[in-house]
Formats: C-alpha cells, sequence, structure tokens
C-alpha cells in the first residue's frame, strides 16, 4: 500500500489509525486505496506492538445458573462496547480447576480476570499472586476480605436479615435457614443476617434450625424439607440460601399436605426463573446478575487503563442494590392501623 501511494509506511500507518500530524487528502487517499484492497488492520499485531491482548477473562462457577448467566451477559456486552473479547471459563465450585483455569487465562495473555470464588476456595495465595505479577483481578459476588482488588458485590447480611424480618413481620415464629458451607463469604454474611433479624426482633437464634446444603440442589432442599417436618413440627418460617433450595422445600411441603404460606412461609434468594412458575409463585430476594456484570467490566477496564497510562488507582468495593420480590409463598404484611 505505502509502495503504491509513493509514501512511508509511517505515514500509512498513521493514516490508517487516525493519526493527527497526516494531512486530511493524504488520509483519504490511504483509506480509499484501504476500502478498494478488502484491507482490515490486523488486531492481533496491533495488539503485541500496544502490549494488550483485548480480551480478558471470566470466571464462573457455574455457567448453567440463572444468576451467573446474567453477569456472563451484562459483563460480554459491556466489555464488547469497549473493544474487549470475553474468554469465559467455569470452575465448577472446585479450588484446584479455578487454579488450573487462571492459569489458562494468564497463559492467553489476558488483560484482566473477572473471577467469582470457588465455594472450595479456601485458600487465596494464587490470585494474590496474579495481582502481584501485574494483572488485574475483579472480584463478584463470592469474594474474599483477604486479597485487596475490586469488589463487586450484594450487601448479603441486609439482603437476608431483610428477608428474615419479612417472615417475622407477617407472624412467623420459629424460622428455618437453609445455608451452604461456611466458606465463601456470602454464606457467612446470610447466616449474619438471619441472626441478627432474629435477634433485633426478640426471638431466639436456633442452632437447630439452621440447616446446611452441600449441593445447593433441588434435592437437598426436599430432602431438608423432610426433615424439618419430620424432626421440628414447631417451624412455620423457611428462609433459604437459593431458590432452588426454596423450591425443593416446597415441592416436599406440598407433597406432605402442607398448605403454603398458612403453615409454613418460604422465601429464596435470586429471583431465578424458577420462582415465578412454582405454585404458589416464590417471594424471594432479587439480585441482578446483570448489573453486577457490567460494573464488575467497567471497574476492571478502569483498572487495566489507569495502568497502561501509570495513573495511580485507589481499589473499590461496588454494592449492587438488592430488594425483597414478596409473591405468594409468604403471608402477607398486617398493615398496622
Amino acid at each position: 500500500m505505502a509502495k503504491t501511494l509513493g509514501l512511508s509506511v509511517g505515514t500509512v500507518s498513521k493514516a490508517l489509525n487516525g493519526y493527527d500530524d497526516v494531512s486530511q487528502a493524504t488520509r483519504e487517499k490511504v483509506l480509499l486505496l484501504a476500502k478498494s484492497l478488502n484491507y482490515s488492520p490486523n488486531s492481533y499485531a496491533r495488539s503485541l506492538r500496544n502490549k494488550e491482548s483485548k480480551t480478558i477473562g471470566l470466571l464462573v462457577p457455574e455457567i448453567v445458573h440463572h444468576f451467573f448467566s446474567n453477569i456472563i451477559h451484562g459483563a460480554v456486552e459491556t466489555a464488547e462496547k469497549h473493544g474487549y473479547v470475553v474468554i469465559i471459563l467455569e470452575s465448577n465450585e472446585s479450588y484446584d480447576i479455578e487454579k488450573k483455569q487462571l492459569q489458562l487465562l494468564l497463559d492467553r495473555n489476558v488483560d484482566g480476570i473477572l473471577m467469582s470464588l470457588a465455594d472450595n476456595t479456601v485458600n487465596y495465595k494464587h490470585i494474590g499472586k496474579i495481582i502481584n505479577e501485574g494483572t488485574p483481578v475483579t472480584l463478584y459476588d463470592k469474594i474474599t476480605k483477604s486479597v485487596d482488588t475490586h469488589k463487586v458485590l450484594i450487601n448479603d447480611q441486609k439482603a437476608a436479615y431483610n428477608a428474615t424480618k419479612y417472615l417475622i413481620d407477617s407472624g412467623c415464629k420459629n424460622i428455618a435457614h437453609i445455608r451452604g458451607p461456611l466458606k465463601p463469604q456470602t454464606t457467612i454474611d446470610r447466616l449474619k443476617g438471619y441472626r441478627k433479624a432474629l435477634e433485633d426482633h426478640n426471638f431466639p437464634y436456633q442452632k437447630h434450625l439452621v440447616f446446611e446444603s452441600k449441593h445447593f440442589s433441588f434435592e437437598d432442599g426436599k430432602a431438608i424439607a423432610g426433615i424439618i417436618t419430620e424432626n421440628f413440627p414447631e417451624v412455620d418460617g423457611v428462609f433459604a440460601f437459593t431458590d432452588l433450595l426454596a423450591t425443593g422445600v416446597l415441592v416436599e411441603l406440598k407433597q406432605r399436605h402442607y398448605k403454603i404460606p398458612e403453615d409454613i412461609a418460604i422465601i429464596g434468594f435470586s429471583n431465578w426463573f424458577l420462582s415465578e412458575i412454582t405454585t404458589p409463585k416464590l417471594s424471594t430476594v432479587n439480585q441482578s446478575g446483570y448489573e453486577m456484570g457490567q460494573e464488575s467490566v467497567k471497574l476492571l477496564l478502569q483498572e487495566i487503563d489507569n495502568r497502561k497510562h501509570d495513573r495511580p488507582y485507589q481499589y473499590q468495593t461496588i454494592e449492587i442494590p438488592a430488594e425483597l420480590v414478596i409473591r405468594d409463598s409468604t403471608k402477607k404484611i398486617k398493615s398496622l392501623k
């Protein structure tokens, strides 16, 4: 192209890339010839020159999950608007797979990484090492306070508090909680919120009414509902860690001829599509995965740009609002007159 136009390679490159020190007439000649030759810039070569790959890694605990699929949607759309490609990998809630997938992303020379911790992750040295070696990492949803970096999350303690408070305000006296293993901060904070709501309303915290689900599955919900009905008949409310668990509880209770919410009220967490198709429809806590994906990418790209231009930056924690969605699996709160 340079030889055809009688220009230097440098001038042609500047014209193609919109530099100001190239005249309008020269730029138009270069662009016209480029169009006639169906020329398109080699983005890979350009990225090597700029020491950028224009790719970011997105590590999710589960891809087939309503909440995380919404995060993927928000992250990919936002990244594409800024000219980035997203490589999506799954940890399958495994610490070992998490480490393997992170190394794969580093081998692909990604410019930064978004990740939500696997449930089995209890050691965070591998994340600190990545950050110390110069690759930005933003944690979202399941985070740790042990790593200093950007974080995007909801206030799980506040959301769980509000869910439990609603059950109390609607008349429940003995509220069970179904939690996950006490490893991710999300599980810890939701348990704290549940417990604080009880204590603030002068209800005793009853450890025997807190049940652990190892797999967050529909089957776990059914099994725990069976334990509750057979051993703790006083329970009249259930706050479950996820909508899938809550759905399992709801189905099992109906099979045992319990009336919902008259006999036992149920509230879940996440606002999955499931919550609108159960009978009765499931009350839940709405958390916007799409918005979380958006904000995570924005924080990560800001850090990438600041590092590129040697600008100072401070790590931020962004809190995504979470709101109660009240449907038919909980009793209505009687208004005070």
